[in-house]
């Protein structure tokens, strides 16, 4: 299985996830009837292409986001509208955000940029740009969301947006409270969650490399 191959090459990695800038995207929604209104994340809904496309039900209005950081600063939170395909993605989250908060860090040169294996990622010209920008890219296992800290992230930052007063009521309202509480979330959570990918590794390894409880 590639997921165990790829945690035996990374087992004896401890400072190296310092140097990791983990990014991914995620879809908040805010929906409500009878006054009430609530807020929920829809994990792994970017790999059905169908969910690409913002769709909108009765009382439900959603933001599709994407996000990164390193072990001791975030990233931009950045808003996808529109169908999201690999020229968006290299032209409106690579080259207008992720770039710039590359040049921003030290030692820029010691990073490696991790993403999963979503389509747009891999298209051949979001790999060019990767390389004409001279972006190392971490390989990264198949289907393995418990050894990316950011859903951790993306589960604060909903617990935050969930407990903000007053709730969003609309689209707007949401990306609002999205970027305010992102930019609060407390520095010791993110450190702890890159502190956390060495227990990863070994979690996979020990269950012959199935999901983890992570």
């Amino acid at each position: 299985m590639k997921r165990l191959k790829w945690a035996k090459q990374k087992v004896k990695w401890i400072n190296e996830w310092e140097n990791i800038i983990w990014s991914d995207e995620s879809k908040f929604e805010v929906f409500g009837g009878d006054g009430k209104r609530y807020v929920w994340r829809t994990p792994q809904e970017k790999y059905n292409p169908k969910c690409l496309i913002p769709t909108f039900k009765s009382g439900q209005e959603s933001v599709m986001i994407w996000g990164c950081f390193v072990k001791n600063k975030l990233g931009p939170l950045v808003k996808l509208e529109g169908k999201i395909t690999a020229n968006v993605y290299v032209k409106e989250i690579l080259e207008k955000h992720l770039l710039p908060f590359i040049n921003n860090l030290e030692d820029k040169e010691n990073y490696i940029f991790q993403e999963d294996n979503a389509p747009i990622h891999t298209a051949n010209i979001a790999k060019k740009w990767k390389e004409d920008n001279n972006i190392a890219s971490l390989p990264w296992p198949a289907q393995s969301p418990d050894l990316n800290p950011i859903e951790n992230l993306w589960d604060e930052l909903e617990r935050k947006v969930r407990n903000h007063r007053p709730l969003p009521k609309n689209q707007d309202d949401l990306w609002k409270i999205l970027q305010e509480e992102w930019l609060n979330l407390d520095e010791k959570i993110y450190k702890n969650l890159v502190d956390s990918i060495p227990r990863r590794v070994a979690a996979v390894i020990e269950n012959k490399g199935d999901p983890t409880k992570y």
